[in-house]
């Protein structure tokens, strides 16, 4: 006969058994992402959030990669995509929109501002949505740095600090410069000429080209050049934070920093916005690739939707590593820094935003782009004319409806 102990522990084997059996199966959703250290953490955290609201019943499994282009290619080329993934590019979103990536019908992207809200879209169809924003156009600069920073690109040659330059990360290296040349043409030539020639409307080799590329050499040939094309991006940025700093000024976005948070919220590093009218801003957008007969398609809908909240992207700006900004109306509470926040107010600014140039080409085309900075970087020719009119050779023409929607200023 068996013993009382053995009694129950067969009946909380068998009650145990009955709520496997009958309970409600864990459903699994896919997410591919490009981010590493702080930023995977912030994200990971937001995502374990909405697991635990969900009490366990949908599991996300996140899959990192770095070359997220070639992967995620290779996935969609297999018909084995990741139910959703963060867009290499906004070209690259609407390559996919109608074809691989599925429109998002009940997905309302009315209360992000302008260019980020439009950017997501293909046909009047909602296919990613801007989860994570940033700005670009920004100068930064630690307490060693007095006096006002100049208001124009070209007079950043008559300053004596030496710039954190690093433009080695890893299949994308090259791009940090990539986005300063974008930067500096978008300063001095405008709105207009910036989306003609991402629009194919001005070659590569044009002279507002030339002159951007050769203005950036100007500014960091002789304070950051040397070393720059295998020094990686963050790790130069951190020749900035140490007591015998190596370097003062850093072009870029916060994110692609290495300052530590308590740095930041110290306001220990600061930045200027050298032409804070005209704005080159980014976003990480997600789409969906689960079809609607997929089992896991309500599951991922819940994801993308939370992930696109307020709700949730309050939870991602103020994760203790982030240094995320959000594109969201609602979203103006930020916890970590109020550099953080002061970031955010620029894109509710009164300036005009224009994406980001490489991320509205082509994978293979802004892959080329990088590759022709780290040669100009490697190269002692000041003449990029022959280095751009071989990006003429690999140019595409995006759609009409992505040019169009690039610069947007708040009414």
């Amino acid at each position: 006969m068996p013993t009382i102990p053995l009694i129950r522990c067969l009946l909380a084997l068998a009650l145990l058994l009955g709520a496997v059996g009958c309970g409600e199966s864990k459903q699994r959703v896919t997410i591919m992402v490009p981010w590493s250290d702080d930023e995977f953490r912030a994200f990971d955290s937001v995502v374990r959030a909405f697991e635990d609201e969900h009490d366990g019943r949908i599991e996300v499994d996140v899959q990192v990669t770095r070359d997220l282009t070639q992967q995620l290619d290779a996935a969609v080329v297999a018909d084995a995509p990741p139910d959703l993934a963060v867009l290499p590019s906004i070209a690259a979103l609407h390559k996919y929109a109608g074809e691989k990536l599925s429109s998002l019908e009940e997905m309302d992207t009315s209360s992000f501002v302008q260019p980020f809200r439009g950017l997501g879209m293909e046909g009047g169809k909602v296919y990613a949505v801007p989860v994570k924003a940033d700005v670009k156009s920004l100068v930064w600069h630690g307490p060693d740095v007095t006096g006002p920073l100049p208001r124009s690109w070209p007079a950043f040659r008559d300053r004596t600090e030496r710039w954190c330059l690093g433009l080695e990360s890893g299949p994308v290296s090259g791009w940090p410069g990539a986005d300063w040349i974008a930067d500096i043409l978008l300063a001095q030539e405008g709105v207009a000429t910036y989306k003609k020639w991402l629009s194919g409307g001005a070659d590569w080799d044009s002279k507002p080209m030339v002159q951007a590329w050769t203005t950036w050499r100007d500014l960091v040939e002789k304070r950051g050049l040397d070393g720059a094309s295998t020094r990686e991006f963050r790790a130069a940025t951190a020749g900035m934070t140490k007591p015998s700093a190596t370097c003062s000024l850093s072009h870029g976005a916060l994110s692609a920093t290495a300052f530590e948070q308590r740095d930041v919220k110290d306001g220990k590093y600061r930045f200027e916005a050298p032409t804070p009218k005209l704005l080159q801003v980014s976003a990480d957008y997600i789409g969906k690739f689960t079809k609607e007969d997929d089992p896991d398609n309500a599951s991922a809908d819940e994801l993308i939707a939370y992930l696109a909240s307020p709700e949730g992207q309050r939870a991602w700006v103020n994760a203790p590593t982030s240094y995320a900004l959000s594109a969201h109306e609602a979203v103006t509470r930020y916890d970590n820094s109020t550099t953080q926040r002061d970031l955010a107010s620029l894109l509710r600014s009164d300036a005009t935003l224009c994406f980001s140039a490489a991320d509205a080409m082509d994978p293979d085309v802004s892959a080329a782009f990088y590759r022709a900075v780290l040669d100009y970087a490697r190269g002692t020719e000041r003449d990029p004319t022959r280095l751009l009119r071989d990006l003429d050779n690999v140019r595409t023409t995006p759609p009409r409806t992505l040019t169009d929607d690039l610069c947007a200023t708040r009414t």
